[in-house]
């Protein structure tokens, strides 16, 4: 199915979850008489439609001044090769690991201001919604993941429910603050600057509009960062959307080495070349569908184009990418978790057995949700957004929000 196609299928799905929907306008400028959000508060910004139309969008850099004491103190230097490399990650990943045991030194506080990208968009209807999602991307992907072809755009979908969202590069990826890779780009200072976004938000430092209602919408690393804001900071967001997640971790060895990470610079030099080896992508086509596809559950031109665009990663995040999640105890307000029931990263491959590995996240996380809701896309990898059963989640996720957040 090439995008246009899924276009126009998602066009039919969306009939089956809404009344009111926007006419689409795949690619091009923004269509004379629509309003486009205010670019205030955003630095150097430029303005344009989500690739499908049904959105309008200002796009820029933000400065956030973040700061934590929970950044994690390692005992590792950076790799000097390629080998090197993926002997660090045989290491951490055997079972049992000595290297894993004797990398962490204690704790450290970071702080700093950072450019971050972000992009605010709204309904192409020249209205400017109340309520806004706050996305959060996952390892190998950038803010674009939630934007990514037409008929693939959950910021489509989002404006057909008549949600603004915010979609923003997480700090070392994309038009974001390139920082150290090993000591300040950890999951810490990333709950950190989500919650300040939460924040900004709120306060109407975007576009000038105060937003009085924000969701936390998040895909794999971005669903732990989402899952921290919840436990840590429950009043930044009134609900929570986790796609991607889980809270069984027998898939993250066997995803990560699949991953065959390759040093950013060698690997992507045009893109990459002024980054030191603590950044690192996904290291061929291959991984990537092994990793985030499942065939045949998705266009091979997807696949190519999520590969020419991948996001980095770093060894601060891989090496911190558990210390953030902990039980939710006091959050009463709505969550969802929205897998591929392929997904390996947090499923193994398999998300409804022997138990709905979904639902199974609120007894543990949630134990005082009073509402959840839980969804697996079928014939569908890690990557869920860029598969052909994308629409239906999206068009779940919303239903989701539009029945239980006010």
């Amino acid at each position: 199915m090439r995008a246009s196609t899924a276009l126009a299928f998602a066009a039919g799905v969306s009939a089956q979850y809404s009344e009111w929907l926007l006419p689409a306008n795949p690619g091009g400028a923004v269509p004379a008489g629509v309003k486009t959000p205010s670019t205030s508060g955003f630095d150097n910004p430029t303005i344009q439609p989500a690739r499908g139309g049904l959105a309008v969008c200002v796009s820029g850099t933000v400065s956030v001044e973040a700061s934590t004491s929970r950044n994690l103190k390692f005992t590792f230097e950076l790799p000097q090769n390629q080998s090197q490399v993926t002997n660090t990650f045989l290491k951490l990943l055997s079972n049992p690991s000595p290297f894993a045991q004797e990398l962490v030194g204690g704790t450290q506080s970071v702080s700093g201001t950072y450019e971050i990208g972000v992009t605010l968009c709204t309904p192409a209807n020249n209205t400017t919604p109340d309520q806004v999602q706050l996305l959060t991307h996952g390892i190998g992907f950038d803010r674009y993941y939630w934007d990514f072809a037409p008929g693939y755009s959950y910021v489509d979908v989002a404006a057909q429910y008549g949600h603004a969202t915010l979609l923003y590069d997480r700090l070392g990826v994309g038009k974001s603050t390139k920082a150290d890779p090993l000591n300040v780009v950890q999951a810490a200072l990333e709950v950190e600057i989500a919650n300040i976004l939460a924040q900004k938000l709120r306060a109407g430092a975007f576009s000038s509009h105060a937003f009085s209602t924000v969701i936390g919408t998040g895909h794999s690393f971005g669903s732990i960062i989402t899952q921290a804001v919840t436990s840590q900071y429950p009043q930044a967001i009134d609900a929570a959307i986790l796609t991607g997640f889980s809270a069984n971790s027998t898939g993250v060895a066997p995803f990560t080495l699949a991953l065959n990470l390759a040093i950013a610079s060698q690997n992507q030099p045009y893109r990459f070349g002024a980054l030191n080896n603590g950044y690192l992508v996904d290291g061929s086509a291959t991984a990537s569908e092994i990793c985030f596809f499942h065939a045949p559950g998705f266009d091979p031109e997807i696949l190519s184009l999520a590969e020419a665009t991948k996001g980095t990663a770093t060894f601060g995040e891989f090496f911190s990418i558990s210390a953030v999640t902990r039980p939710a105890a006091n959050w009463t307000k709505p969550v969802a978790v929205i897998n591929g029931d392929e997904d390996l990263a947090f499923c193994f491959g398999n998300c409804s057995a022997p138990v709905n590995k979904a639902e199974a996240v609120f007894p543990l996380l949630y134990p005082r949700a009073k509402t959840t809701g839980a969804y697996l896309a079928r014939n569908t990898g890690h990557g869920l957004n860029l598969h052909y059963s994308a629409m239906e989640a999206y068009h779940y996720i919303q239903e989701f929000i539009g029945k239980n957040v006010r």
